[in-house]
């Protein structure tokens, strides 16, 4: 009876006539309630001393260090219409293999001959620079043969003028001969004459004195003509060489013009020819770009452009390839106040979403379904998500990571720090303090003092 009612019974029965009632009162509940109750109390002290390891849960996804390894889009280099499509989504492909074939939309590129036109004009072109050429050595061996004449000139003319001297030479002599001819005819006429007045000689032979003299005279005056006219010729012949340098220069100077011309038009020529083999390589280049190949050997994960005679642009993604063969690893996020507490090396506990796991954070060794990772790279700046990221590599010794993960699979990791008893994590988490931070600092304190100098008392 809960005797609740106003109605008491107990003034007309007596509990103590009831022998249930006296066996509950010879029980030791109560005694076992209290040894139970200090058993409990014993344990739980006893626990708040056991050691637990510190960590930091953080969440994050599957990924991979390596950027060629992640998901990528394959994108189109020139722009054009689809026209045929060799893939579809989930299939296997090699580096290499064709995805899509697409057809240009630019109107200079329609001509189905134009490799072989663009081919036809750089023919021509390379055979105007051999035409050129062929110029350039006609020119050159003009140019050797006028300097090859302007010296036999100038030999020719050096040679008449030596031998106008010479004959200026002789013809003075000869002058001086006649010279001296006359002045003997001069004397005999005069001694010719005084012996006429005298009677001693004839009038004929007077008149043939006088004969001799005026032959004599007429040979010093032609002489000294002919030596007028070789001085004359010489001085001809000063000019003339002095002509024939001015004309060959001309003629020399010409010919560099014409060869400087022809080697402008060559040069002009090679220009061309350069770019229309630049432009033949681009055009060539340019059709192998209408199959638009795999980067990279992976799976076909989804094609973004679909119909077909669908026009796209430079640049436009049309297909996202998932490299087959991948390096592991794990991006998780961790608060700004315990990125002093981590660094590269330290180990951590991860678990993957699809892989049923028993996590016990505080005791590493007895989760189940756990893996092992690495920390390998902190970033330096914070996230947009005001958190900083953490990369996780695999840490294969004592478990290997499962096959069948994949990229962007959702994580979970703690990163195991010291160990610590439970009542000061307990402490700690109740004030929201960042695993052993303040018990690093205070270690950094004491090791301050100890290395500070002892002052001397006096």
């Amino acid at each position: 009876m809960l005797n609740i009612s106003e109605n008491s019974i107990s003034n007309s029965i007596k509990l103590q006539d009831f022998e249930s009632y006296k066996l509950l009162k010879q029980s030791r509940v109560k005694r076992i309630s209290f040894w139970l109750i200090i058993g409990l109390l014993f344990g739980f002290t006893v626990c708040l001393f056991l050691p637990w390891t510190q960590n930091i849960n953080a969440k994050g996804y599957v990924t991979t260090r390596s950027p060629e390894q992640r998901p990528q889009a394959i994108q189109s280099v020139i722009a054009g219409r689809l026209e045929s499509w060799f893939v579809k989504e989930g299939d296997y492909v090699e580096k290499g293999d064709t995805i899509v074939f697409i057809s240009d939309v630019k109107s200079e590129y329609f001509d189905p001959d134009l490799l072989e036109r663009t081919s036809e004009q750089l023919s021509a072109k390379s055979q105007s620079i051999d035409s050129y050429d062929q110029k350039l050595r006609a020119l050159q061996n003009q140019y050797t043969a006028l300097g090859e004449s302007l010296k036999l000139k100038k030999e020719q003319t050096i040679n008449k003028l030596q031998q106008a001297k010479n004959k200026i030479s002789i013809d003075s002599i000869d002058l001086g001969a006649y010279l001296t001819n006359l002045e003997i005819a001069q004397n005999q006429l005069l001694r010719t004459k005084e012996l006429y007045d005298k009677g001693l000689k004839t009038l004929t032979e007077l008149q043939e004195k006088e004969y001799k003299v005026q032959a004599a005279d007429a040979k010093v005056n032609v002489q000294e003509n002919k030596l007028l006219n070789q001085k004359n010729m010489l001085i001809n012949l000063q000019i003339e060489l002095l002509s024939i340098d001015r004309d060959y220069a001309d003629k020399l100077a010409k010919s560099q013009s014409d060869q400087q011309s022809a080697l402008s038009s060559k040069l002009e020529s090679v220009a061309e020819t350069s770019k229309l083999r630049n432009q033949y390589s681009n055009y060539n280049e340019r059709q192998k770009l209408y199959y638009i190949t795999a980067p990279q050997s992976g799976y076909i994960t989804k094609t973004i452009k679909k119909g077909i005679g669908e026009t796209i642009k430079e640049g436009t993604d049309i297909a996202t390839i998932m490299p087959s063969n991948v390096d592991l690893a794990v991006e998780i996020y961790i608060k700004p106040q315990d990125l002093p507490l981590i660094k590269n090396g330290d180990p951590a506990q991860l678990r993957f979403d699809g892989w049923p796991a028993i996590v016990i954070s505080g005791w590493p060794e007895s989760s189940t379904g756990v893996f092992s990772g690495t920390i390998v790279a902190i970033d330096k700046y914070i996230s947009d998500n005001g958190y900083y990221r953490v990369l996780l590599s695999p840490n294969n010794i004592k478990k290997e990571w499962p096959q069948n993960l994949s990229v962007g699979t959702g994580a979970n990791g703690f990163i195991l720090l010291k160990e610590v008893p439970i009542w000061y994590e307990i402490w700690r988490q109740l004030n929201g303090f960042p695993p052993d931070f303040y018990q690093t600092d205070l270690e950094n304190k004491i090791e301050i003092k100890r290395k500070a100098p002892l002052k001397s008392v006096k």
